[in-house]
Order: C-alpha cells, then sequence, then structure tokens
C-alpha cells in the first residue's frame, strides 16, 4: 500500500555550509535551494523542503534501507526534509521552521572545530524547543581522513555530552558519495511515529507559498495560490472553506494601527509532493490548493500565516505577552530589556520585529511591528540585537 502523506517532519539543522542541503538531496534526491538568491549566493535563504519514502529490501542476506525504489521493495516510513539555513543572519528563518519538526538531522562537518557558531545556537534551539529525536550526522569526513574524523568524533562528543541529546547516534558520512546516507535511513526508521490530534479544530502553520502559474497562461487556465506547511492538528479536506489569519492589511484604524482582514477561501486540492490527497491530517509537509488570487501567495507572501475553519482561529494581535526563558549563553552578557529595545520574533514558521514594552519578572510584553495569529501552542524565539549582531537569547510561549 502506498503511503500517501508523510508521517514524520525532519529538519536539518546546522552551521552553514556544513552539508544540510547535500545531505537532503542524497536522501531525497531533490535539491531544495531552488531560490534564485539561494543559488545566487550559494546557501540556503529561505525553508527548502521535499518528501521521500523510506523502503527496506534484501541485500546479501541483509536488510538493507533505500529512498530508491527496488523491486520487492517495503515501504516503511514515508518522511518530509525540512532544510533550515544556517547563516548566523538568517537565525530567525532556522527557528520558525523549528516549530514544525518532529525530529532533526544535526549536521556538523569535520572539515572545521566543533562546536561553530551555529552549531551551538543550533544545539540551544532542540534543547529549547524539547526536540528529543535526534541523529547527529558527521559530514565531510572523505576530506579530513580517518584519524581526523575520529578526533573531531570525540569533539562532537564532547559538545553534546549533558545537553538533552548527549547519548544522540553520530553517523559518519559521505553524502555526495552517498556513502552511510542508508544507516542514516535506518536510524529515520527507527523514530517513534508522533501521536497525531485529528479531532480537534483544524490549524495549519504557513511555511511557503507559492503562484505556480507559468508566465503567459491564459486568464482562464490559471489556478489559485498555492500555500504549503504542516497541520498541526485536525483534518482538511478538499471543499472546506478556510479561514487565513492575519490576513492583509486592508487600512488604518482611527489610532494609525494596521488593519488586517483574515482571508476566506475554499480548500479545492490537496497534495503532498506528487500525490493527490482526500484529506489531510497532523503530519508531513503539504500544499493546499486555494480559490484565492495567486498574487496573494507569490513569492511567500503568506509564510508565518495561520490557516484554519473559519471562526475557529485565535484572534490576530499587534501585541503580545510571553513567558520568557532567558538561554544560559557564556558567549553573550547577561543583560535585562530595554524600554523599548527592538527584537526578533520567531512565530509559528514566521518572523517579525517587535519592541519591548513592559518587563515583569519572566513575562515580557512586546508591541509587533505588524499583526500576528499567535496559537497558544507556538514556542516563540527572542533574538536580541547584542553587540550589533542579532543572537538568539531566549524563548517563551504566549501568556495566557
Amino acid at each position: 500500500m502506498t503511503i500517501k502523506q508523510s508521517q514524520l517532519n525532519i529538519g536539518t539543522l546546522g552551521h552553514v555550509d556544513h552539508g544540510k542541503t547535500t545531505l537532503t538531496a542524497a536522501i531525497a534526491h531533490k535539491w531544495t535551494d531552488i531560490h534564485s538568491e539561494s543559488i545566487k549566493r550559494s546557501m540556503t535563504i529561505k525553508l527548502g523542503y521535499s518528501d521521500a519514502v523510506i523502503y527496506t529490501y534484501e541485500k546479501d542476506g541483509k536488510i538493507a534501507y533505500t529512498t530508491e525504489k527496488q523491486p520487492g521493495a517495503k515501504e516503511i516510513v514515508k518522511v518530509s526534509l525540512l532544510d533550515s539555513p544556517g547563516h548566523e543572519t538568517l537565525m530567525a528563518t532556522a527557528i520558525a521552521g523549528s516549530n514544525i519538526i518532529d525530529a532533526a538531522l544535526f549536521v556538523i562537518s569535520a572539515t572545521e572545530p566543533c562546536p561553530m557558531p551555529q552549531t551551538k545556537e543550533h544545539l540551544m534551539i532542540i534543547n529549547a524547543l524539547g526536540i528529543k529525536n535526534v541523529i547527529i550526522v558527521q559530514t565531510k569526513v572523505d576530506i579530513v581522513g580517518k584519524d581526523k574524523a575520529k578526533q573531531h568524533y570525540a569533539q562532537i562528543k564532547e559538545f553534546i555530552k549533558g545537553s538533552k541529546i548527549a547519548d544522540a547516534v553520530i553517523i559518519p558520512v559521505m553524502a555526495n558519495r552517498n556513502i552511510n546516507v542508508d544507516m542514516v535511513l535506518e536510524e529515520i526508521a527507527r523514530i517513534p511515529l508522533p501521536e497525531r490530534d485529528t479531532g480537534s479544530d483544524p490549524i495549519m502553520y504557513v511555511a511557503r507559498s507559492f503562484d505556480v502559474n507559468k508566465p503567459g497562461t491564459d486568464i482562464d487556465d490559471l489556478v489559485g495560490g498555492v500555500v504549503g506547511g504542516s497541520v498541526i492538528r485536525g483534518t482538511f479536506k478538499p471543499g472546506d472553506k478556510a479561514e487565513i489569519r492575519p490576513g492583509i492589511n486592508v487600512a488604518k484604524d482611527k489610532k494609525g494601527n494596521a488593519n488586517y482582514k483574515p482571508l476566506i477561501v475554499t480548500i479545492e486540492s490537496i497534495s503532498a509532493g506528487e500525490e493527490k490527497l482526500d484529506k489531510a491530517i497532523a503530519g508531513g509537509l503539504i500544499a493546499i490548493g486555494t480559490d484565492m488570487d495567486p498574487a496573494m501567495t507569490k513569492a511567500d507572501g503568506l509564510v508565518g500565516q495561520i490557516i484554519g475553519h473559519v471562526g475557529k482561529l485565535p484572534e490576530s494581535k499587534t501585541e503580545i505577552s510571553i513567558n520568557y526563558s532567558s538561554l544560559n549563553r557564556d558567549d553573550i552578557p547577561k543583560q535585562g530589556f530595554a524600554d523599548m529595545e527592538p527584537v526578533i520574533l520567531g512565530i509559528g514558521t514566521g518572523t517579525v520585529v517587535g519592541y519591548v514594552k513592559k518587563v515583569k519578572k519572566n513575562m515580557v510584553t512586546i508591541k509587533l511591528r505588524h499583526a500576528f495569529c499567535v496559537d497558544k501552542h507556538m514556542k516563540i524565539s527572542v533574538l536580541r540585537n547584542i553587540k550589533q549582531r542579532w543572537r538568539l537569547y531566549g524563548y517563551g510561549t504566549l501568556s495566557a
């Protein structure tokens, strides 16, 4: 039986240029850096994703793992791979992506000492967001040789000591030669599938949005805008009326604040990669085709928004209070928030600039530059400008 919808969301985390996108391509046989800016700069700028089915088959009398269908192969699990950027200036994007992952491939290159700056910050994300299922992938071992790879392995073990992933498996991989990629697949197949809530009012975090129409398409042949992301709970079906919040900024109110109007759309299709679905439940990354103007969805215009049934979503907010916890970092001085200090928040799958309005013990009230629909289950990451650099400083959840 063909598995149509992915059952696990797996994120790739790690320092810039440590081989996350190459590893993803080795697993899914698809290059996720398809954005023109990513190609121009040779680095992941936005979240990329692709699906892969893991199969088992018999090889030399043993069970082998692959994502290429073999004669007599058995489907084990279908996964969605979320490729996050590692560069420090794009940490907010990586943090946003971590809100929808069930497990992580923590990529660490043997060509540089461990830990590098974003390696440390991504471990903080793993600890802060409670990502329990983590596979550490030691890449580029072919470049450094056996002895240095062993020394680097010892550095990784020392780095993760005392963390929540201290016992995580470490797999040396040559992704561009497809060596030991099967070992990574075997470990992924061992990850227990999370229990999904299919009975609650549905909610989906938007991680991407597209205009799929090609230039020059006749008006009669145009299709509506497409949004991609992950269903967090509940079930969506084609034909459902759905609401997207916060929607679009239509005007300013009497106080000069932005006035957002939710978008009401009809779900016309649901797909997971090449597979058409008759429903979408929590788990995996999916694409929802709608009847809305595709101009609304082009160039990731709806990233960070939330989709649900009409009238069932939380109200959009331009001011939030969060229960805040600081990260324990030895490379950043401890300091309190200043009045109207700018911060960058990772909320759901989006990011937004905010300004500190009030601090009371562990509660911080922040004025947002634009409206956000904040689900109570979201973990919100906080970046602060420390010595003219945006650094991951803490995290929180929406205060009741």
